[in-house]
Parts: C-alpha cells; structure tokens; sequence
C-alpha cells in the first residue's frame, strides 16, 4: 500500500496533464475541418504520432531485449514478455480510438467546441455503466443518478424546437460511446502489454483506417501551413504524448478512475472555447453542462469514497 498510493497519484497527476491538452484541441480541430477534410487531418495526425512514437519504441525493445540478454547470461530468472505476439489488442483499442476521433472530428463540423466538449465528457457515465453491464450487476445508486443527470442535462444542451437533436450532437454522443469502450479496453489490456507497444498499435490503427477512409471517400486537398501545425500539435502532444502517458498511468489506477480525471476535459474545452472564439452557452445549455458535469461527478463517489 505504500508504494500504491505515491504510484497512484503520479497517474492521476499526469492524466489530469492529459486532460488539459485535449480540452484545448476542441476549437483548433473545428478551425481546420472547416475547411479541410477530416479523414485526411485525422490521417497526417495520427501519422506523425506514430513517427514521433516509434523511436522511443524501438529504444525501448533494444533495451529489453539487452535486459534479456544479461538475465540469460547472469543465470537470473527471464522477465514476463509483455510484447505484443498477438495483435488483438492494438487492432481492438484502434478500432474504438478510430471511431471516436471520426465520430467526433465529423461532429465538430456541425456543431460548436463547448457543447462537443460536454457531450464527449458523457463517456464518463457510460464507463461505470457498461462495466456494470459487463459483470451482469445491477448499476449502484450513484451510477443511475449519474446517468439520470448527465442524460438530462444531454436533452437541455442538445435537444432544438420539436424535440430534435442536430447531426453534429449525435455524431459527438456516437464519439463518446467510443471513447468509453477505449477507456475500458485499455484498462484490460494495458496491465499485460508493453505500454509502449500498446500505444504505437492503436495509433498505427487509427493512421491505417484514417488514410483508407480520406482515399474512399475525400478529395485530394494540399495542406497549409494551419492544418500541418494542428495535425503536428494534436498529433505529437495530444496523441503519441497523450495516449503514452493514458496507457502507462492505467497499469496504476482504474478505469473509473481514469474516466472521472477525464470529465475535466469538457470544462476546458468550454473554457478555451470562450476565450479564443468568444463562445458563450445560453442559460438552458449551462444548465444542461452543469447537469452533465455533475451526473459525471456522482457516478463516480462511490469509486471515491
């Protein structure tokens, strides 16, 4: 226990890190997709991670195998691979990465960086509620009145005149089941997988898919200045960085705990989103943010206390 709490912390510390870099991506993504296809950014982005991440990756397999090698050698036991013989995890973590960046990217065309924000946050519910789905356990007090206030406060942010809800809204909501399935993929799968490795898969995925899909379905469009600086910021800081530091802090915390850290990226993004573009929420909306927030916040007590 002694050495699981400072451990424990350290993740917190540098997931809340992550947090702050993601909420502040939400008005940069939305500026270069308006006016360039999202497959293609999505492509050049999650392509630079994974150049930026593979030096560091095969550093780190060159050292283990020489850790390896010294073991055999020194007649010591031989460490526990943890190296990615097969496949299914990288492919299973990209495939919820892909569609919650594609999901999200296509959303923040038709709708604004504060609301994606939020309604992106809502993953935060859904990890504690499929978890208890999964086990097959009835969901506890805190969870359902979570749920109930992030889904109320969903309608007041989101729902128009007739009860309808805009493309881009459920475009991001779709985003948020997806990020919610990636949280609790890579908190199976990162205690027993190099973290590196872990990492460079699914993002070696997403780049694969994201290319496939600009070839199939967008126009060849030359990039500028603005879309390669966005692609090199979110692509180098918020992702290889990012999703680095997520996969290794996971082996040390839970991911209900990691979800909860995670609800902070929607106040950043409404945050920067004032600051740089000047959006302001009505007062139906910051009732329905406050309401997302909180329900975020509940679901998650229990695991707090």
């Amino acid at each position: 226990m002694g050495e699981a709490a400072p451990r424990r912390l350290l993740a917190d510390l540098a997931l809340v890190f992550v947090t702050v870099i993601w909420g502040s991506t939400f008005v940069m993504v939305k500026n270069v997709v308006a006016n360039y296809p999202p497959f293609s950014f999505l492509a050049i982005r999650f392509t630079l991670a994974a150049l930026a991440l593979l030096p560091f990756v095969l550093f780190e397999q060159r050292r283990a195998r020489m850790e390896q090698r010294r073991r055999r050698e020194a007649g010591e036991p031989r460490c526990r691979a943890v190296l990615l013989r097969r496949p299914i995890a990288p492919l299973l973590i990209g495939l919820a990465l892909f569609a919650g960046f594609a999901c999200q990217t296509l959303g923040l065309q038709l709708t604004t960086p504060a609301k994606a924000g939020f309604i992106t946050g809502t993953y935060v519910v859904i990890v504690p509620l499929v978890t208890a789905l999964v086990l097959r356990q009835r969901p506890g007090r805190n969870a359902a009145l979570g749920v109930a206030l992030a889904m109320t406060g969903l309608a007041l942010l989101s729902l128009r005149a007739g009860l309808s809800v805009s493309l881009g809204d459920a475009l991001v909501f779709a985003c948020a089941v997806a990020f919610a399935a990636h949280i609790l993929l890579t908190g199976r799968f990162a205690p027993r997988y190099d973290p590196m490795l872990l990492t460079l898969g699914q993002i070696v995925v997403v780049a694969g898919l994201s290319g496939a899909c600009a070839l199939a379905l967008e126009p060849r469009v030359a990039a500028n200045r603005e879309v390669l600086f966005a692609a090199a910021f979110t692509g180098l800081l918020a992702t290889s960085a990012a999703f680095g530091i997520q996969v290794a802090a996971q082996r040390f915390t839970t991911s209900t705990h990691t979800a909860l850290i995670f609800a902070g990226e929607s106040v950043f993004a409404a945050l920067t989103s004032f600051l740089l573009i000047g959006e302001v929420l009505g007062p139906r909306q910051l009732l329905g943010c406050g309401m997302i927030l909180g329900g975020m916040v509940v679901a998650e007590l229990k695991e707090l206390k």
